[in-house]
């Protein structure tokens, strides 16, 4: 595959994830591609979010050291958090479901699920960062849903508790990971 090739794939694969296709978690595949499609689509959200944070940053003006500290903090966070946040999905879902498939089959359409998070740069506006934020995460939430429902094969409502009991988990966190990082800033 070209580089091009692979670049529509990407950018076709971040809009039907905005859209909430459920086509796109239904053939998810459990692929070396495929979850490295996932995997870059959850850097670029925390690229995204690290590009917002070094706007707030630069804007006061903070220490170069500390400015590198913070990034990687946001870079790491947003990583870390899609690993937790699946693992404890596919935790649940076994409790629920007794043929939930493995953790590495929810990578890749958690992955893509993600994909709102890309505009998480967006929350640099003034007065409009934390209500783009709030809905950036509603966004990713309902996407999650969809994604889940397709990959445990189970009915919205079940996928939407599954989710619902995950999401508290990962919103403490990434405030945590947060509010340690501003102790730092």
């Amino acid at each position: 595959m070209t580089e091009n090739a692979s670049q529509i794939g990407i950018w076709r694969t971040i809009r039907n994830a905005l859209t909430l296709d459920s086509q796109l978690y239904e053939n998810a595949q459990n692929t070396t591609k495929t979850h490295r499609l996932a995997f870059t689509i959850v850097f670029l959200a925390a690229l995204s979010r690290a590009i917002g944070s070094l706007v707030i940053l630069l804007l006061t003006r903070t220490t170069p050291l500390a400015a590198i500290f913070a990034l990687s903090i946001d870079i790491l966070s947003v990583i870390i958090s899609y690993y937790v946040w699946t693992f404890t999905i596919w935790k649940v879902g076994q409790w629920l479901k007794t043929n939930a498939p493995s953790y590495r089959a929810l990578l890749s359409p958690i992955g893509f699920a993600y994909s709102p998070q890309i505009l998480n740069f967006l929350t640099l506006i003034p007065l409009l960062g934390r209500p783009i934020e709030l809905m950036l995460s509603v966004w990713t939430l309902l996407a999650v849903i969809v994604a889940v429902r397709q990959a445990l094969d189970v009915r919205t409502r079940r996928a939407a508790i599954i989710c619902l009991l995950c999401f508290p988990l990962i919103q403490i966190v990434t405030g945590v990971i947060q509010a340690a990082q501003q102790l730092f800033d």
